[in-house]
Formats: structure tokens, C-alpha cells, sequence
């Protein structure tokens, strides 16, 4: 059994394919498709799995694409529990334009679940083995979801000793923090909402991470500050990780991959510096890579490596 679970209520399978240019009101001849399943837990199953890591992958899928989304996870060799859901699992759908270098992202809405649904994805997290130690659940709610589902979450990791990582967004991560005790991967936005401000700047980021975590609404928080890094906020310590400059081709996972590279190198026994280097070479890692494609091993080995590296530079003494 992993020790490492992942959770996704609200999952997609993604369907994308390439254009030469897009035009209104035009018969668009598109290359053949290509699909793959997404969402948030799935996407950082999915991440851990390139970096030489393992997880059980717990969602729900239904219909057509909910077995296509199976089908998918056991040809990539992950580990996987599908909850079989009422509703055909939503679709997005990716168009990369080959004039501009652009793509176009088409979001669909999930449908919604039940009570019945919910009941039963609470069942099997709550069945889980004693050999998981980590649970990371990621992404959106569907329409249908109490706000506080993850929190519901997070309570019951609490009671089996499992370390629990959330990584959502709006009142979903908002109520994760009346339970406490996780690891949130919030974005400067998000920090902001958690303090009930509409901006936030540099020089109170690290003022705010730290009350949220005295009044016990997180353990750790990583921030995510783009293309910056991240700030890693702890009961002992800030500290931020600058990644190098790298020729990014697309967002996409990037999000996802950090969380992967923090959760494995917890699970590793990795100190919490270690953590937050690993999260960030991952995410930094995916932007290089096209479309929706999650980070590379070998580029997040050599991401962290120069992470490290520069770190250890400036921890010298000057020379004599």
C-alpha cells in the first residue's frame, strides 16, 4: 500500500489537439486528439509517479469518460480506487493554436454529486490502511459539495495521524482552516482571503502566514509566488526558494507538481527545507514542459540541484 493518498472529487478528462490558427464561424480542421485524465489529486498522482514516487489515486468517475479516465491511470501504472459516479466525469477540452504559440484552455463544469456520493468517498478515506501517512486532496468542489467537504477531510486525517496537504481554493480553503493542522499551498490571492483583505503586499505576506499559523489554521504554508518561487512559512521559520530563470512553454500542473515534489520528499523523511526546494523544482519544472504535460524528472533533479547549490554559495563565508 502507498503511503502517499491522493483525493479528487471533481476530476476531468482532458481532450486537446492543434490548429494552425483560430477563426470564428470557420470549419477548423484540428490534428488528431489526444486525452488524458486532469484534475487536482489525479494531476499530482500523476507527477509523483514521473518523479520515481508512489500513490494510491482515490476519485470519483462516472459515465463513458469516468472509465476512460481508468483506462488512462492504469496505462501510466498508477495505483488508483474509482468511485463510481452517477454522472459521465466532465470533459475539458485544450486547443493549441500553431500560428500564435497559444493555447486555449475550455473549462467545463462538473456535475453534480450527491449525498450518497459524497458519503461514500468519506468511506473509503476512512478505511484507509495505517500504512498511509500522507493525503492530498486537491482541486475544486462540484456543484452538490458542502463547503467544508475538505475540512470534513482534514478532521478525519487528523483522527487516523494522517498528514494532510489541501490545495484548493474560495470557501473550500477557507473552511479547511477552522480544522487546522494541514499544509496549504495558498497563492498570494488566496493568503489574501484567508486574512480577509483584498491585497496583500510583499512586506506583510510573511506577518500574515505567520498569525494564520499561531491561530492554528495551518502547520506549514507554502505560498506560491509564481515564477518567484515560493514562500515556506512554519511555526520556527520563513524562508523563500528562488528557482532560475527557465524558457516556460506552459502553467499548466505547475501547481499540481509542486505539491507532488513536497509531498514526496516529506514522505522521503526530507526536512522541511528540502520540502519546499523539491516543491518548487517541480513546479518550476513543469512550465517547461508543453501543454499539459506535468514536470520531468531529470529537469527537477537539475532544478533542485541549482537550487541547492546557490543556497550553499550564499551560506559561505566571504573569502579572505
Amino acid at each position: 500500500m502507498a503511503k502517499i493518498v491522493t483525493f479528487t472529487l471533481n476530476p476531468a478528462l482532458d481532450k486537446s489537439s492543434a490548429l494552425e490558427r483560430l477563426m470564428p464561424e470557420e470549419k477548423l480542421r484540428c490534428d488528431p486528439p489526444t486525452w488524458e485524465p486532469g484534475g487536482g489529486g489525479i494531476n499530482v498522482s500523476r507527477a509523483l509517479k514521473n518523479l520515481g514516487g508512489d500513490s494510491l489515486c482515490i476519485y470519483i468517475g462516472g459515465g463513458h469518460t469516468g472509465q476512460k479516465m481508468e483506462e488512462l491511470l492504469r496505462q501510466e501504472g498508477i495505483q488508483q480506487h474509482r468511485i463510481e459516479g452517477k454522472r459521465p466525469t466532465r470533459e475539458n477540452f485544450v486547443v493549441y493554436e500553431k500560428s500564435s504559440g497559444k493555447q486555449y484552455r475550455f473549462g467545463m463544469p462538473g456535475e453534480a454529486v450527491s449525498q450518497q456520493e459524497l458519503d461514500a468517498c468519506l468511506e473509503v478515506i476512512r478505511q484507509l490502511p495505517q500504512e498511509v501517512k500522507y493525503l492530498v486532496a486537491s482541486g475544486s468542489l462540484p456543484p452538490g459539495a458542502p463547503d467544508d467537504f475538505y475540512g470534513q477531510i482534514a478532521q478525519m486525517a487528523r483522527e487516523r495521524n494522517i498528514r494532510c496537504v489541501i490545495d484548493t481554493s474560495g470557501p473550500a480553503l477557507q473552511k479547511v482552516t477552522e480544522v487546522g493542522g494541514c499544509l496549504l499551498k495558498p497563492n498570494l490571492s488566496e493568503l489574501s482571503q484567508l486574512a480577509g483583505k483584498d491585497h496583500i503586499n510583499a512586506l506583510e505576506q510573511e506577518e500574515i502566514a505567520r498569525e494564520l499559523i499561531s491561530q492554528g489554521k495551518a502547520s506549514m504554508l507554502a505560498v506560491s509566488l509564481g515564477p518567484r518561487g515560493a514562500m515556506l512559512a512554519t511555526k520556527e521559520h520563513i524562508e523563500y526558494v528562488v528557482p532560475p530563470t527557465v524558457k516556460q512553454n506552459s502553467t499548466v500542473g505547475a501547481g499540481d507538481s509542486m505539491v507532488a515534489g513536497m509531498v514526496l520528499a516529506l514522505s522521503l523523511g526530507k526536512s522541511q527545507r528540502d520540502m519546499i526546494r523539491w516543491g518548487v523544482a517541480a513546479g518550476t519544472a513543469a512550465t517547461m514542459t508543453p501543454g499539459s504535460e506535468l514536470c520531468r524528472r531529470q529537469d527537477v533533479d537539475d532544478i533542485y540541484n541549482w537550487i541547492r547549490e546557490k543556497a550553499e554559495q550564499q551560506e559561505l563565508p566571504p573569502s579572505v
